[in-house]
């Protein structure tokens, strides 16, 4: 089998330690949701969500689909979609998993669905735009959605959250704490008309660093899982959770004035030696990466990307390395290397990890 050679490792181990860290800073009755969408931050979420479940009360995602996944490996544990859609409606239930009601439009279609069936107290949240300006319904909206709840015995509250636009941004502790304060607003009027009291959940990951007093019910982790705490002294204190692999495929020696890859973008000033790599933008590595934007691992040495990146290859400057063909090559294996890698791209680890390709084999380490 021709199998894509290039490989992502994710450390069960690291992810365990890093879930660990954040939980350490909870109150002992805090519940955990491990945020696992996008394919786990572009590992492989239904491995994150075996590693964790013992460990989480609840996992989210942002669509049905990845939901279904999780339900279709096994996984037992409560599952919060965050956005869902109304013709998703019908799988969402079938799967047992739990929407995210934002907008009357949602919420009315839902609704209409579980008195038809009919359901019986059929798990639902309830999201309200503090700042983010993103998802969810108003506090003026407040009314309306109890009355409509009211009306029925068809679904029950689970949880009411909210989420927080500039955790991360200790500039922006004034606009943070307002939003904190604005939810707990509405939860308290949710509280005193709707009969009962859901969960409530505000805090992602850098919240609960930063916020610790608005834990309330529970507290959604997500980069944080995945070696991340968006400030250098908490991310330094948690493991790396991925390594991307490869191997050399092809060495060239290039004379003065040959050039390498697309475009001729890279052109040599003396004899060097170049190696090709098999993988790509294809794969989630970014055309900014080349022309010595960005370098990967070789026996233990940097080697800068030469020329443009290609679809399915790199090639990299090997001139002062001792190497052969069929050498592994490390694209990146800590978190200071993908930082870097999200600083050359003017962007974000978020994004250098979510954009991994499917197409590279995953490999979880226990």
């Amino acid at each position: 089998m021709n199998n894509h050679v290039t490989v992502l490792e994710i450390d069960a181990n690291a992810v365990l330690h890093n879930l660990q860290f954040f939980k350490q800073k909870l109150q002992p009755q805090t519940k955990i949701l491990a945020v696992v969408k996008a394919f786990g931050y572009g590992s492989e979420a239904v491995e994150i969500a075996k590693i964790v479940k013992d460990h989480v009360d609840y996992f989210s995602v942002a669509y049905s689909s990845e939901g279904i996944a999780l339900r279709e490996a096994g996984i037992d544990t409560p599952i919060l979609v965050l956005h869902p859609q109304i013709q998703n409606i019908e799988d969402i239930v079938r799967y047992r998993l739990e929407p995210n009601l934002y907008n009357f439009k949602i919420f009315e279609a839902f609704l209409a669905y579980a008195d038809q069936v009919p359901l019986m107290n059929y798990p639902i949240h309830i999201k309200f735009n503090t700042g983010l300006n993103r998802l969810g319904f108003w506090h003026t909206d407040i009314p309306n959605i109890i009355s409509e709840l009211k009306k029925t015995n068809h679904v029950v509250v689970q949880s009411i959250f909210s989420h927080l636009a500039a955790s991360e941004d200790l500039n922006e502790q004034e606009f943070t704490v307002n939003q904190i304060n604005n939810f707990a607003y509405i939860v308290k009027q949710i509280y005193s008309h709707l009969g009962y009291e859901p969960m409530i959940h505000i805090l992602n990951t850098s919240g609960v660093v930063h916020y610790p007093q608005a834990q309330f019910d529970m507290v959604r982790i997500g980069i944080g899982l995945y070696g991340f705490s968006n400030t250098p002294n908490e991310t330094a204190q948690l493991k790396n959770t991925h390594t991307l692999k490869s191997i050399i495929s092809q060495i060239h020696v290039i004379q003065p004035g040959e050039t390498v890859g697309y475009n001729r973008a890279f052109v040599a000033n003396k004899v060097t030696k170049s190696a090709t790599i098999p993988v790509g933008h294809a794969d989630g590595i970014s055309r900014r990466l080349g022309n010595k934007n960005g370098f990967v691992i070789i026996n233990g040495q940097p080697a800068p990307i030469i020329g443009n990146v290609c679809m399915d290859m790199i090639m990299a400057d090997v001139t002062k390395i001792e190497c052969k063909e069929g050498d592994e090559v490390i694209v990146f294996n800590h978190q200071q290397h993908i930082e870097y890698m999200a600083h050359k791209c003017e962007t974000i680890p978020y994004e250098i990890l979510t954009a991994l390709s499917q197409r590279i084999k995953r490999l979880v380490k226990r």
